[in-house]
């Protein structure tokens, strides 16, 4: 049993979600046969309120903040937690955003005259009922609403309970721009009760929720990838490397190899570690130590990079290390082949970058790298939805099956085959 935060009343846990599921698998059929502009005129119904109600989502963060600095929340999680007014905007902005964006519900693709006369081919279609999960990030309640309402799909959203004040604001700025447009309110549910039992039946739900999207610590999705009986969209974690090699524009190695750590720290996209080739390092890595130490990033090195600048000596731990601070682990390698096959031991397969003005490793490490994205001469920071031109995401998928990289649009989707006859028969 739960106190509902909302009414103080007290909740049936099981029951109360059933009705969710319910209501959810409703509005999903609702949801398939939403036309477009309706969808559009509800997303950017949503982008107003959620500006109009900037210092009222700014008041409820600020609680949400209060209350993790006193339990304790580390920088990581308070950064993930924290809405200013440029985020909030940045919500607005992915809404809008997704509205621009072609409706994929309904394309047909690759019909084809078969012998026997009928004609086949591919209709994209919603996945149905989205369960999301997920830690700390407020602003992930307006991405993935508008992501699953633009693909045509119900949402069943559970955020984290640090984040409770400023997703229910959120959630309310969502159901108004349903209204506007006359869309299911129940077409985006955010679960008001924080009690852990919740999760428990989400990811259980199979007469309900058609797939679950963790997004949160290492720990909540190998929880939800046990125990989920839905399939599942998931990254467990971002290990992420910048290799710069030997014949990498000096310049342009410092400026993405700085960027790709010290953008930002808790996110996903971060570089963790750094590669360098052994041929360029005592050129490079003294250059970059200096502007890490500006911004008091901590260096832990191999035994070359401590014999090049000042850093603490890695352990075969810090090489699997997602840090989500500014800490970051440094490794110097023979050639790219070292390169490569460093990355095929630690990596998360979330996101690589090689920096080189050579076209043939710079096409190497992009075939033979395996990874949802890998990049040349660019930041890891950019392997994410809203620079992808997918709007926004509902999360990174290191999987390799259905979904892979930032999940947007087309990723929510699946495919069902349609033929087209007249009066065939088969002989």
């Amino acid at each position: 049993m739960q106190t509902n935060l909302k009414t103080q009343q007290t909740v049936d846990v099981p029951a109360y979600m059933q009705e969710l599921g319910v209501q959810a698998r409703a509005a999903s059929r609702a949801m398939a046969r939403a036309t477009t502009a309706a969808k559009n005129t509800a997303l950017n119904a949503i982008a107003d309120a959620i500006l109009a109600a900037s210092p009222a989502l700014l008041e409820a963060n600020a609680l949400d903040m209060a209350a993790g600095r006193k339990s304790g929340l580390d920088e990581a999680l308070l950064d993930r937690l924290e809405l200013n007014q440029e985020r909030i905007e940045g919500m607005a902005e992915g809404l809008r955003q997704i509205a621009t964006l072609p409706d994929p519900v309904g394309e047909i693709e690759d019909m084809s005259f078969r012998p026997s006369g009928i004609q086949v081919g591919k209709m994209r279609v919603p996945l149905g009922v989205i369960g999301i999960i997920y830690e700390s990030r407020p602003n992930v309640t307006a991405d993935a609403a508008g992501l699953c309402l633009k693909s045509g799909n119900a949402a069943i959203l559970r955020g984290g309970s640090e984040a409770l004040h400023s997703n229910q604001a959120i959630a309310q700025c969502v159901r108004q721009g349903l209204e506007v447009s006359g869309l299911p309110a129940t077409a985006v549910q955010v679960i008001e009760v924080t009690d852990r039992a919740a999760v428990g039946e989400l990811i259980t739900m199979k007469d309900y929720v058609d797939v679950i999207v963790p997004r949160g610590g290492k720990g909540l999705i190998e929880r939800v990838s046990e125990e989920a009986r839905v399939p599942v969209i998931k990254h467990l974690h971002g290990v992420c490397h910048v290799f710069i090699d030997a014949k990498a524009d000096i310049e342009k190695a410092i400026a993405v190899a700085f960027n790709s750590k010290t953008q930002r720290y808790g996110t996903c996209n971060t570089m963790e570690t750094l590669l360098v080739a052994d041929s360029i390092a005592a050129t490079v890595l003294p250059a970059l130590a200096e502007q890490y130490a500006k911004e008091g990033v901590e260096l832990r090195g191999c035994e070359k990079t401590c014999a090049i600048i000042s850093a603490n000596a890695a352990t075969e731990a810090d090489w699997d290390e997602e840090y989500l601070a500014p800490i970051l682990s440094i490794r110097v390698v023979d050639d790219i082949d070292a390169a490569i096959e460093h990355i095929h031991q630690h990596s998360s397969a979330h996101t690589e970058s090689i920096i080189t003005e050579d076209f043939s490793a710079s096409q190497r490490f992009i075939r033979e790298v395996d990874s949802s994205s890998v990049m040349i001469n660019t930041s890891t920071r950019f392997a994410d939805g809203f620079e992808y031109g997918l709007g926004a995401e509902i999360g990174i998928s290191t999987d390799k099956i259905h979904a892979r990289g930032p999940v947007g649009l087309e990723g929510l989707t699946s495919q069902k085959y349609i033929v087209i006859g007249d009066g065939h028969i088969r002989g």
